[in-house]
């Protein structure tokens, strides 16, 4: 009897957290509205085809939610690569590749890179993360492994900076043998 007790009260106090969570992440139950001051219900929050006034505040945290848009990061500058696509012709299943891609910012204005992403797994860009000052250089060191991957391959890596447009995009290829 004590056993089962002991189990229901720990089931309360487990339903209880996660109501009182998903209230305050704003997943349940009421909230003022913003503009009227009045409390809206559950029910009337989960009525489908009515939108629900809510700030980008008091919105939930959602960690895997599509990654964030590209913040203004300043003033723009302007950004010039020795080259954006580079080939590493025949190499072989499960080799690691090396490539650096140069650049100089030809702006009036410091070079922020926000971020630099690879296609896919296979492909980890590494950038610098200190502003790179007008007229001076900088690179891209890509580091490209195929693993099982087979024949005609092409990844990109998508720099995000300072720049306009915000996007650059750099290429490489491989032909990849067993």
């Amino acid at each position: 009897m004590k056993e089962t007790i002991k189990i229901a009260l720990l089931a309360v106090i487990a339903v209880t957290l996660i109501v009182n969570t998903m209230g305050q992440r704003g997943m349940i139950g009421g909230g003022a509205d913003e503009k009227t001051g009045t409390t809206m219900s559950s029910a009337a929050a989960a009525t489908p085809g009515k939108a629900a006034s809510i700030s980008e505040a008091e919105k939930p945290f959602d960690p895997i939610a599509k990654e964030a848009e590209p913040v203004d990061l300043g003033p723009k500058t302007t950004v010039k690569f020795a080259q954006y696509d580079h080939d590493f012709g025949t190499i072989k299943q499960n080799s690691e590749n090396t490539y650096v891609f140069d650049f100089t910012n030809t702006g009036t204005e410091p070079l922020l890179i926000q971020s630099a992403t690879g296609s896919c797994g296979c492909t980890v860009p590494d950038y610098p993360k200190e502003p790179i000052a007008p007229g001076a250089t900088g690179e891209i060191k890509v580091v490209y492994k195929p693993g099982t991957q087979k024949d005609a391959q092409s990844k990109t890596v998508k720099v995000v900076a300072n720049t306009e447009p915000k996007e650059t995009t750099l290429r490489i290829s491989a032909n990849v043998k067993e």
